[in-house]
């Protein structure tokens, strides 16, 4: 069984954004208050933490996580690496360096801005992040466990979404190529972002996301960096059957009906 903990639903300003008075932003719907997108998986006895939100502390005190055993990126935007520096309380629980995963670009980019995570400066845990970073071009085995990287069209960027068996995580899509199309055939539980109603230049509009979801024909799908101009309850209530918004704190589980 895989499962999959939304520790971040929101787009790259938060929900609420700062000094909007809007609906949602003044919403007592807790599903309403996004963090910065961000999820962990749990998969064959240990947590992958798949991006890095600005809000990663409050993510992990308000889930409980206290374990992370690797961490993926799927690109390397501020609003999916600014918590990077919180990575260093994980080294410290574990008492050892994390695996990181990136694609070559985005690896690139964490050596330029995170450079101090890479070398070993000091001979204790807790102090810096201390990593060790593997470029990823294709699938790969981790826990003995088959990833695959999911390459999408996010603007001018190429960005990873992943798949971990029947379960497939992708966020930042604005186009999913023919290729990665195929890399998704036959997934039961398919997560993919939906910004707003409006058409977006980098980002699925929800019905971009609904049109993706009706030709991959997942079991269940769940949309994720979600805008503030998305009402929680509203929107669930038009969203056709096996299709749910996602929210801070929702845990699922691949090919089962229940969630949390």
């Amino acid at each position: 069984m895989i499962r999959l903990t939304f520790l971040g639903t929101g787009t790259s300003n938060g929900i609420p954004v700062i000094g909007c008075e809007c609906p949602v932003c003044a919403s007592d719907d807790p599903r309403d208050r996004r963090t910065r997108s961000s999820a962990v998986v749990h998969l064959a006895g240990h947590n992958i933490l798949v991006d890095t939100a600005p809000e990663l502390r409050l993510q992990a005190l308000a889930t409980g996580l206290t374990r992370v055993d690797a961490v993926l990126f799927t690109h390397a935007h501020a609003d999916h690496v600014g918590g990077f520096d919180d990575l260093r309380q994980f080294n410290y629980l574990a008492q050892s360096h994390l695996p990181v995963y990136a694609d070559p670009e985005t690896a690139t980019e964490l050596r330029a801005r995170f450079g101090y995570a890479f070398v070993d400066h000091f001979p204790f845990y807790g102090g810096k992040p201390d990593l060790w970073l593997y470029e990823i071009t294709g699938p790969f085995r981790l826990f003995g466990e088959e990833i695959v990287p999911i390459p999408v069209r996010h603007g001018r960027w190429t960005v990873l979404g992943f798949r971990f068996g029947p379960l497939a995580y992708v966020t930042d899509a604005k186009e999913i190529p023919p290729e990665s199309f195929e890399l998704l055939a036959g997934v039961d539980v398919l997560v993919l972002n939906a910004l707003r109603e409006r058409p977006h230049p980098t980002h699925l509009s929800l019905a971009e996301a609904l049109a993706i979801v009706e030709r991959i024909r997942p079991q269940r799908a769940y949309f994720t960096h979600i805008s503030h101009e998305v009402a929680h309850a509203a929107t669930s209530a038009r969203l056709p059957q096996g299709v749910e918004l996602a929210y801070d704190g929702l845990t699922i589980c691949a090919g089962k009906a229940s969630a949390r």
